[in-house]
């Protein structure tokens, strides 16, 4: 039987693997995305030992296969990090990300969660098409539905932003769009949802980039949220706002649609796959592209209307119990051989 290593945190690359978990029924590996250097040493023990098939559900755990002998099977959520580099990146990042290319190479097979994702493997890896399979990921819609907020967590109309402060997540750029919007929407504000990242020197950044813009006290921050809280965001934002730069995938859009919440996002990377006709796309660098998107779905109630209706029914496209069926017919066929 095939062994799923279960990450336990909390972030959306760990969601992949605990609801792809629940609904395979298979043996599971369960750890930390972050661990201490003997706590590492005994997962790539574990894994190297495993007689049965292994899935690794990020490639930044394929480190963990460099020196395993049986099949394994290797997620790759995205290849951001083999071009756009940490800043400072330390000798030790440097020597594990040598070693997750390493073992994404030597894996039986590969999971790439969109099709840009797979043509940046072919592309930057050289990996052979025939090697790769694209299993979406998925939305849980008996989590994230529609539902009337009663209680509303902000008393002002809202944009919602999901996500780190990254530079890749575009924020800068959403806060120039955002003031511009001020100007025509005096009540509207903008909520962005999640943790910093890497720096805090990020968060030091959008401060000073708020202060400069005029929209401090328009701007609200929010670390990690409970799901059940999340969904009220969702529910009661007038939109997600999502201009990332690159994504290997990108959950909040396909979670905001399931919701009802009209989305406006990137042209770029994986994104137009998940969001299709139902959102707007947006150049990422044209913040005036990205102001008159959102002025749209303030003003056009119409429109507002039909993006709702084609979320919804984009959403139903992407389920987790796909996923795990699709994750199977890989099993069955690294089995075979």
């Amino acid at each position: 039987m095939p062994v799923l290593v279960v990450t336990t945190e909390e972030s959306g690359i760990d969601k992949y693997s605990q609801e792809i978990a629940e609904r395979l029924g298979i043996k599971e590996l369960a750890t930390q995305r972050y661990m201490s250097t003997i706590e590492t040493f005994r997962l790539a023990m574990l894994i190297r030992d495993e007689p049965d098939i292994v899935h690794l559900p990020n490639q930044n755990f394929a480190r963990f296969a460099v020196f395993r002998k049986n099949p394994f099977v290797v997620t790759v959520h995205d290849v951001v990090r083999f071009y756009l580099r940490f800043d400072p990146e330390t000798i030790r990042e440097r020597i594990w990300l040598k070693l997750d290319i390493m073992g994404i190479k030597r894996a039986s097979h590969i999971i790439a969660v969109s099709q840009h994702t797979k043509n940046d493997l072919i592309k930057y890896m050289k990996i052979p098409e025939s090697r790769i399979t694209v299993i979406y990921n998925g939305v849980d819609r008996g989590v994230y539905k529609p539902y009337d907020v009663k209680l509303r967590l902000l008393d002002k109309p809202y944009v919602l932003c999901i996500g780190s402060e990254r530079p890749r997540k575009n924020l800068g750029r959403l806060f120039e769009a955002f003031a511009v919007l001020k100007k025509d929407f005096p009540d509207l504000k903008l909520l962005k949802v999640g943790p910093v990242g890497r720096y805090d020197k990020y968060h030091k950044d959008s401060v000073k980039r708020l202060s400069r813009l005029g929209i401090t006290r328009d701007v609200a921050f929010v670390d990690y949220v409970s799901e059940y809280d999340l969904v009220s965001y969702y529910c009661s934002a007038v939109l997600l706002a999502y201009p990332s730069l690159y994504e290997g995938f990108g959950l909040p859009p396909l979670e905001a649609m399931a919701c009802g919440c009209p989305v406006v996002t990137s042209s770029a990377s994986s994104l137009p796959e998940v969001v299709g006709d139902a959102g707007i796309l947006v150049d990422p660098y044209n913040v005036q592209a990205l102001a008159q998107a959102m002025r749209r779905v303030l003003s056009d109630s119409r429109l507002r209307d039909d993006m709702v209706r084609k979320g919804l029914e984009q959403s139903e496209k992407f389920s987790w119990e796909k996923a795990a069926e699709q994750t199977q017919e890989v099993y069955r066929k690294v089995a075979a051989g």
